[in-house]
């Protein structure tokens, strides 16, 4: 793998407490969202981003139970890379603690409680991904702006600001969890003052890159689902979104297994063995039937 390809980051840390006591006894990213662990989600969006080199994120107390679900990442052609956050001190932080696992090169970072969906958003990650220089986030149409943090805009499109939990939003298209940046964004995020809340904002990040003009936005429009998992409501929502799409069109929504396939990362035997695994589950019989297209 070249070395200055694009590297994934999934962040995978955290408490969960807004699921308290759900969360009490294992990582939020590991609850299901239907028929898969929520952490395949995000995983899979870096894989249709092409990529194959990530490193995860976890608190030292979860990282056993996501390393016995996902291991070495070879059963899917990818290269995974374990990093430890003790505590939770800002998304930014994440920079930092990939800064050996990146060695100067450009990233992709997902948040691990994330879920995209959208034909085309495999091609707006190639858009991305082929900028050499700079940053690119995902804007998403809300109904209510002011709960996140919202892109504004000047008359020509441009990004001018991203501002966090707007009173009055400049617009209706909050920033979502994936950030293309370039290789510059540990040394960018080392030099981030902590907020008030003792934390290296991913704002701030991101706000330097709009400072000299090389932070893109990304509009993800009609089509596109975007749903974060935080709270018991919005799991529940996810995990029925999931659901009817699978069931009405009997495909699979954030499977790594059948993403590597199709990237031919893994050949026929090994998504066999996959199904083999999985051979008294749903999920099982639709890698079978992957095999028999």
């Amino acid at each position: 793998m070249a070395a200055n390809r694009r590297k994934g980051i999934l962040l995978a840390g955290g408490t969960g407490s807004r699921l308290w006591p759900i969360t009490l006894g294992t990582s939020k990213q590991l609850l299901p969202i239907y028929d898969k662990p929520m952490i395949y989600y995000p995983l899979s969006v870096l894989m249709l981003a092409g990529i194959r080199e990530i490193a995860i994120i976890t608190t030292p107390d979860d990282q056993p139970q996501f390393q016995r679900l996902m291991g070495d990442g070879g059963q899917w052609g990818l290269r995974l890379t374990w990093l430890v956050q003790d505590r939770p001190e800002g998304l930014a932080q994440a920079y930092l603690l990939a800064r050996d696992f990146l060695d100067g090169a450009p990233s992709a970072m997902v948040l691990g409680d994330n879920i995209f969906f959208g034909h085309g958003l495999p091609e707006m990650m190639a858009r991305a991904d082929a900028l050499p220089t700079g940053g690119t986030v995902f804007g998403y149409h809300v109904s209510d702006p002011e709960r996140y943090g919202v892109a504004a805009f000047d008359d020509q499109g441009k990004v001018t600001g991203i501002v966090e939990k707007p009173k009055v939003p400049p617009s209706s298209f909050a920033i979502t969890g994936l950030y293309f940046l370039d290789g510059r964004a540990p040394d960018l995020a080392a030099s981030i003052t902590p907020s008030a809340r003792g934390e290296l904002e991913i704002v701030d990040l991101l706000e330097q890159y709009r400072a000299e003009g090389t932070l893109q936005v990304e509009r993800m429009g009609r089509g596109f689902a975007w749903l974060d998992t935080g709270t018991p409501g919005s799991l529940l929502d996810a995990g029925n979104f999931v659901r009817t799409l699978e069931d009405r069109q009997g495909m699979q929504v954030g499977s790594p297994d059948e993403i590597a396939f199709q990237q031919g990362w893994i050949d026929r035997r090994g998504l066999a063995d996959r199904a083999d695994l999985f051979a008294r589950s749903s999920y099982g019989a639709h890698l079978a039937s992957v095999l028999k297209d």
